[in-house]
């Protein structure tokens, strides 16, 4: 498989956070700032309203407010890939149709959570997705929290679907990737999910990374993605040993707990993330502070 000029969205994406106020609101000026940010510091895109941007605590309304400021503040430096899946097929269609309307240039739907569908449900699904519009979609296979995997069999159905052309890989299991990897077509793209995993999905023939990380250390993410797929396996090896600290650190509690108090500690207020998650524990905190001034280094 050829991946080198299959990235339809870039090497690095970043899943945003959802700022907050002291009240709980959505604070959209500083999701603007954070978005171009991202954008300097990277990004080749920005994926709104996914795991890390708490989508389920997330109002149709709120999310659809997130993918117009997103396309305001970097539609000219970066893809905005909108995150317009959820368990219910209806509503991934509307919030897909609005995605497009306010300009965004993909969208990520994520496996159904929940209802646990079969493998022809999921196929069903995410076909009436990507048959709503004309934007590319890239598929999110997160299985721990979905309860749900795309199995390898359907990613290939569902890849030839003249629309879906990624997929967003949390399986964290390599074995499954290189199996799935080897059975797409050599124009479907397999991004890491997990940033633990960039190195390994990367020199096995994904082309790139959609990354909590990369709010804190970007570039360095990037370079891991880029060396690990074009063979660079000297340089892959020291960056991923430098990041893995951290990487291993953001996820010490869930995501994205650890991820917002180390932004608003070192980048700017993000605010606390809405109930039911809470603010990260100050050990965590620290935790990740002592991670990041290595992988800052490298």
């Amino acid at each position: 498989m050829d991946t080198l000029t299959q990235t339809p969205f870039g090497e690095l994406l970043t899943a945003v956070v959802t700022p907050f106020d002291e009240d709980g609101a959505v604070d959209y000026g500083t999701f603007w700032r954070l978005t171009r940010y991202l954008a300097d510091h990277g990004s080749d895109g920005i994926v709104v309203a996914g795991t890390t941007g708490e989508s389920p605590t997330l109002s149709k309304v709120e999310k659809i407010a997130l993918f117009k400021a997103a396309v305001d503040a970097v539609g000219d430096r970066a893809t905005v890939v909108a995150g317009t899946g959820t368990y219910d097929t209806r509503e991934s269609i509307e919030l897909t149709r609005r995605a497009v309307d306010v300009g965004c240039d993909a969208v990520m739907a994520v496996t159904p959570y929940y209802s646990r569908p079969p493998q022809e449900g999921l196929y069903r699904h995410f076909t009436a997705i990507a048959d709503a519009s004309d934007v590319p979609v890239m598929l999110y296979n997160i299985p721990s929290r979905t309860a749900r995997i795309i199995e390898v069999d359907t990613l290939v159905r569902l890849a030839a679907h003249e629309r879906i052309v990624a997929v967003k890989d949390a399986v964290d299991d390599i074995d499954f990737t290189t199996s799935a990897i080897e059975a797409l077509p050599a124009d479907f793209a397999v991004y890491s999910g997990s940033d633990s995993m960039t190195r390994a999905i990367c020199e096995a023939g994904g082309v790139g990374v959609v990354s909590v990380a990369a709010h804190l250390v970007g570039p360095q993410v990037r370079r891991l993605a880029h060396a690990a797929r074009t063979g660079e396996i000297a340089e892959a090896a020291k960056l991923a040993d430098a990041l893995m600290p951290l990487f291993e650190a953001l996820f010490v509690e869930p995501n994205p707990m650890p991820l917002k108090a180390a932004l608003s500690a070192t980048w700017g207020s993000v605010g606390d993330p809405r109930l039911p998650l809470i603010p990260a524990d100050l050990g965590t905190t620290e935790l990740v502070e002592q991670a990041l001034e290595a992988a800052e280094a490298v």
